[in-house]
């Protein structure tokens, strides 16, 4: 099932990925807001004018920006679950152009994720979602795409605060 789930069909071509995390960033939200449970969330982009086309597989990628907006909307509906209705849910999308390499940074203000679990977030299987909802793969896997671009992913995280995704690749412009 794991082998299954990785894809990797994709072919790694030049690609703005400004307009890939716009398009996709649409779509979850879009997709969230017809699911059951929608919430309200204010979603900011900063994204670098300056980062041109990357040399990356665009059909990984998009799992790897799809999944982690999909889990920033879970970890801000069960903050509003927590704190009631005067939360604001907020989401915010970076990239950063560094010359030799892309941040890529996706940050909430959901309720945060304990120290305790932050090293576990990327084994496959493990889940902080209750029932049936999440399988555990879902990080594993963007941990894994990451990987095989050559890149990096950090998890920063103040319980109650935010939890803040960042993702370096090499750039390799065309």
């Amino acid at each position: 099932m794991l082998m299954h789930s990785r894809g990797g069909t994709g072919t790694v071509e030049a690609t703005d990925l400004n307009a890939l995390i716009q398009e996709y960033s649409n779509l979850a939200f879009h997709g969230m807001r017809a699911n059951k449970n929608p919430i309200n969330v204010e979603i900011h982009l900063d994204l670098d004018e300056n980062l041109g086309l990357i040399t990356l597989n665009a059909e990984d990628f998009s799992r790897v920006v799809l999944n982690l907006i999909k889990n920033a909307f879970d970890a801000m509906r069960d903050k509003i679950s927590m704190v009631g209705s005067n939360y604001k849910a907020k989401l915010e999308i970076r990239t950063k152009n560094l010359t030799n390499r892309v941040l890529v940074v996706v940050e909430d203000n959901g309720p945060g994720v304990p120290e305790d679990i932050r090293d576990k977030l990327l084994m496959p299987f493990f889940t902080t979602k209750k029932g049936t909802e999440g399988t555990g793969l879902g990080l594993s896997i963007t941990h894994d795409i990451i990987k095989s671009h050559l890149g990096t992913l950090e998890i920063e995280s103040t319980v109650g605060v935010f939890t803040r995704f960042t993702i370096e690749l090499p750039i390799n412009k065309t």
